[in-house]
């Protein structure tokens, strides 16, 4: 079956201490309820991750301590267009991206996938933090 839509996750910095199925990896709340949300929409999935690109959940992955957050605006560049080339090989059909992440994470894969005239979607964009938790807890 093709699939024409895609979840994202990003990646966060509570992770466990041995390596780990990339969906286990990460511990924190706002993850976990992410994750389920992401799951529970019955599309494919990944992970942003700032080390790895694009994560399979099912990826065994070690520990790291890095984020796009801290990076310079180069480095975020030449992540998203690795991430973008991961992410037309996988999935080539793809139509629409539903991004559960900071705009970090987003700026410029999203741009990336708009210029190929993919649906972007950002719902939780303007949330702070506790807000991003209630509306995910709202919704898994």
């Amino acid at each position: 079956m093709i699939t024409t839509d895609v979840y994202f996750v990003s990646c966060v910095g509570q992770k466990r201490t041995t390596p780990a199925p990339a969906k286990d990896l990460y511990i924190s709340d706002w993850f976990k309820k992410a994750r389920h949300y992401a799951e529970n929409a019955g599309y494919p999935w990944f992970i942003l991750s700032a080390e790895y690109g694009l994560v399979d959940p099912h990826q065994v992955i070690s520990p790291y301590e890095k984020t796009l957050n801290t990076m310079p605006v180069v480095t975020r560049r030449q992540w998203a267009q690795k991430v973008g080339a991961q992410l037309d090989k996988t999935m080539p059909q793809l139509k629409r991206a539903v991004f559960l992440a900071g705009s970090r994470y987003r700026e410029f894969l999203g741009d990336h996938l708009q210029q190929r005239g993919i649906i972007v979607e950002v719902p939780m964009e303007g949330l702070r933090i506790g807000e991003q938790l209630s509306w995910l807890a709202q919704r898994v």
